[in-house]
Order: structure tokens, then sequence, then C-alpha cells
């Protein structure tokens, strides 16, 4: 261990007192910018989808005044790695009560505690602590006593420096995916039209009549203390991205588990679909080297019949306007965002001609191969920002 390093304390001592207020009471005619949930992307980390709001209409939630340099950490599963550091633009914004919001001291680093609080460290102490049947959550009280690695502030900024230079090179390669993705939804758009509105005229059919399966699983009995490292994969809602599957956090189960969830075997083509929590409304197709697999409660499968192209079908569901259907059909910004099963039923759907859907199938399969190539890459980031993230907390970077 580095010298200065000098074990852990409570994260209350190192940080300050939020403030709150009730914007209808307090500001009755005024207007606020509002981060809930739903506004941080679990992948970047990031707040992407703050809301403006009149303060009239303020959610019952809408209570924390954070600052720039605050940072955000949800309390709420499945998504308590929902880790946000505020940004300049949005000092003096509402941070809904579904965060503890952490205001760094004197002797704290912002962007050091920013990394440390989305380390699989901290993340798996808050999943121990959880409590609550439905949706476990921990209170602010478990995440102020909870215990950070205390360093000088000097060699906090060392280790923040190193890690924010690995994370640029990480956020460089999403850029290039997001790329190559946005060429996808382009050659959508010209084939096809916008799904939501539907200019070319296409039949629209509920796509419960065109599936030969929609359903979601369960977390074995035992929870996150049964998993395995090997054996069939158990695909969880961290495992599916907007057009692409994840390996990051994947865990397994063994035969005896797998057999009670026999009936979300996965087939390879699946289109996967997050239903509950902050990731609601992700989507991406089942990779074949991924089988055998099962899905837990807040993974849908969704298996289409001849009549759709399981490409056509993920890419169609992706479609931004269509994505704000679906995350409108979630309630998304509530407190318990959810898909059900009758509503994916009744979605209705364009159905162009099969022949079409798999000319766009042609055109996608071609990006993918560049897409894997990256993807690769990214992986390989992903596992070189891990090294550097468990030397750092351990003392030895």
């Amino acid at each position: 261990m580095r010298s200065g390093t000098t074990g852990h304390l409570p994260m209350a001592e190192l940080v300050g007192e939020v403030r709150s207020w009730n914007p209808e009471r307090d500001d009755p005619d005024g207007s606020f910018t509002y981060i809930d949930l739903s506004a941080v992307d679990q992948e970047t980390k990031a707040v992407t989808g703050e809301r403006e709001l009149p303060c009239s209409e303020a959610p019952s939630r809408a209570r924390q005044l954070v600052r720039a340099g605050d940072v955000l950490v949800s309390t709420v599963r499945p998504n308590l790695n929902g880790v946000a550091q505020v940004p300049a633009h949005l000092d003096g914004a509402t941070a809904s009560t579904g965060f503890c919001v952490l205001r760094p001291g004197e002797h704290l680093d912002s962007r050091f505690l920013y990394h440390w609080v989305r380390s699989p460290w901290f993340i798996a102490d808050m999943v121990r602590k959880a409590t609550g049947a439905s949706y476990p959550a921990v209170s602010d009280r478990i995440v102020l006593e909870s215990r950070i690695p205390s360093y000088p502030i000097d060699e906090q900024r060392r280790i923040v420096a190193v890690l924010d230079q690995a994370d640029a090179l990480r956020a460089k390669r999403r850029v290039a995916l997001a790329q190559l993705d946005a060429i996808a939804q382009s050659i959508f758009l010209d084939m096809f039209g916008d799904p939501a509105t539907n200019p070319m005229g296409w039949p629209e059919v509920p796509l419960g009549e065109h599936t030969t399966k929609i359903g979601s699983g369960a977390t074995p009995a035992g929870g996150e203390p049964s998993y395995k490292t090997s054996g069939i994969s158990l695909i969880r809602s961290m495992n599916v991205r907007d057009g692409y599957f994840s390996r990051q956090g994947l865990t397994f189960i063994d035969e005896h588990q797998a057999e009670k969830l026999n009936g979300v075997s996965v087939h390879e083509e699946d289109v996967l679909l997050n239903i509950t929590g902050a990731s609601v409304a992700r989507v991406c197709r089942a990779p074949s080297d991924l089988l055998p697999a099962r899905v837990n409660q807040h993974v849908a499968i969704i298996r289409p019949t001849e009549s759709f192209c399981a490409v056509f079908l993920e890419r169609c569901l992706l479609y931004p306007s269509f994505k704000r259907r679906l995350l409108r059909l979630a309630g998304a910004g509530a407190t318990r965002e959810a898909i059900t099963k009758d509503a994916i039923e009744h979605l209705e759907v364009i159905l162009p001609p099969p022949s079409r859907q798999k000319q766009f199938e042609r055109a996608i399969r071609k990006l993918e191969a560049l897409s894997d190539l990256k993807s690769e890459q990214a992986f390989a980031l992903d596992s070189l920002f891990a090294s550097l993230q468990a030397r750092a907390f351990e003392g030895s970077l």
C-alpha cells in the first residue's frame, strides 16, 4: 500500500449537508430543473435526461437542491449503480429523493468520491445492505455510514487523474459505437420511415399476435450469493444495452437453478427488453455464443414469428420516437417504472414485407461486423479500467 493511505472513513465524516425545499409550496409560480432516477444514464454515469417542470406540478420526490460537483447515488434497486456527478450547468437543480446526494467537504475530492461510488465494491456493499421485497433499497443513512478509502487530498487527485484518463478512452470508444448506431438508425429511417408516425403507411399489428414468446423470469432462490462463476448465463438488466449485449457483470446459475427457469430459456436472436427500473426500455438481441441462458424478472424475452426479422424488430423498438413510446408505457420518471406483459402484447408495431426486412438485415449485419470489433476494443478498455480501479482503491496504484 502506498504511503499516505490511512484506511477507511465513514462517508458522513467527509461530506456536507444538502438543503431541501418544496417547489410547490416555496415557489408556486416558478419552475425548476428536475433530476429523477431515469435522468441518469447508467452506462455513461452522466445526467442526460433532466427536465424543466413548473413548480405547481412538482413530483413529491422533487426535494433536494444540488450544486455542481455533488455526487448522486441512487438508493433504489435495480439501479443502485445509477451514479452521476452534477455538472456545472445543473448547479441549483432539484434531485429526486431516490438519490442520496453526497456533497464532498474540503478533505474529499469530488471526482475521487464519484469514482468510489461507481466502483464494484461500493455497489456490492449497497446491494448486500438493501432491504425490501419487491424493490430493495438502501437508506441515505446506510450510504453515509459506508466507508470510503481515506487518502490525503493530493493523493486523491493523482488517482483521479489516472482513472479519468482511462475513462476518457472508454468514452471515445462509446462515441465510435454510437456513430455506427446512428448509421443504422439512418438506414432504418430511409427504408421504413419513422415507426411511431408510420409515414410510409405500413400495416400496424399488435406485437402479441406475431410472437411465440413474451415473458420475463425471476431471480433464483438465494439471490446474488447463489450465483455461480460458470454454468448457464443469467441475463440481467445491466447486460441489456441499447443495440448490443454487455457481458460486464454477466453472472451464471447451475442446472438445478436453471431448471426452475426453463420457461424463460433464451433462443438465438430473441429480442430482449428491459421492463423495470432506470434502464427500462433498453433493447438488444441475444447473442448466440451466450446460450444456454435464462433471464431474470427485469428482462423480457420477445420471440417473433417469421413475420418479423429480429434485426428489424430490435431496430424498430430502438428508434428514438418509438423508444419514447415505450418509456411512456413504463411511466418513466415514476418511482417504479415498469412495462407489463400485456402492454408488450398490445404494442402496435409496423410490419413491412419480409423481403424488405431481410434487405435491411443484410445492411445491418455489415455494420455489426465493424461494431463487434469496436466492442472487443471497448471490453479491453473496460478491463483496463477495472484493473486500475482495483489498484487505486487497494492503495497500490
